[in-house]
């Protein structure tokens, strides 16, 4: 277990934190990433979520959304109290965090970040973050996930 440490787990752990951890094994290159690592854990897409690293008026932005939709811009750039919104550069982002791609979580980053979570996050009980690593979810609840982020919820991801 001690080997699947990462400072996701590890504040999740300090916090006492419900959790399961999930391995699994696929590519971060292919193609329906997301769609893949869903079937691989056995977990309904829906409730499997994507960190995305952007800048919202120049400052960076963290945003969830579910592997099925695609991060709509302009909704998260209003949720974060901005104008404009763009993806971070992957070296920024890798930076940032301290995690990378495929594999950033939206806990226990290097920089807490300002985070918005996309709202369908709070329709299930629980929902599947990267856990810091590529190759291993976390299951959690949405309300954990919110407060550990200090995330602001709201509609941001596009089907």
């Amino acid at each position: 277990m001690a080997s699947q440490g990462t400072p996701a787990t590890a504040l999740l752990a300090k916090q006492k934190i419900a959790h399961t951890l999930h391995p699994y094994d696929v590519s971060p290159d292919a193609p329906n990433y997301g769609a893949l690592v869903a079937d691989a854990i056995g977990a309904d897409p829906a409730r499997v979520f994507k960190t995305l690293v952007t800048e919202v008026d120049g400052g960076l932005t963290v945003a969830v959304v579910p592997v099925t939709g695609e991060l709509d811009l302009k909704a998260l750039a209003s949720a974060a109290g901005g104008k404009r919104a763009a993806l971070a550069d992957r070296a920024v982002a890798e930076r940032a965090t301290g995690y990378v791609r495929g594999g950033i979580s939206p806990l226990g980053q290097r920089k807490r970040l300002p985070t918005v979570i996309d709202a369908t996050a709070l329709a299930g009980s629980t929902v599947y973050v990267s856990a810091g690593k590529r190759g291993l979810q976390v299951q959690l609840s949405p309300d954990d996930l919110v407060r550990l982020t200090g995330a602001t919820v709201a509609p941001i991801a596009s089907a």
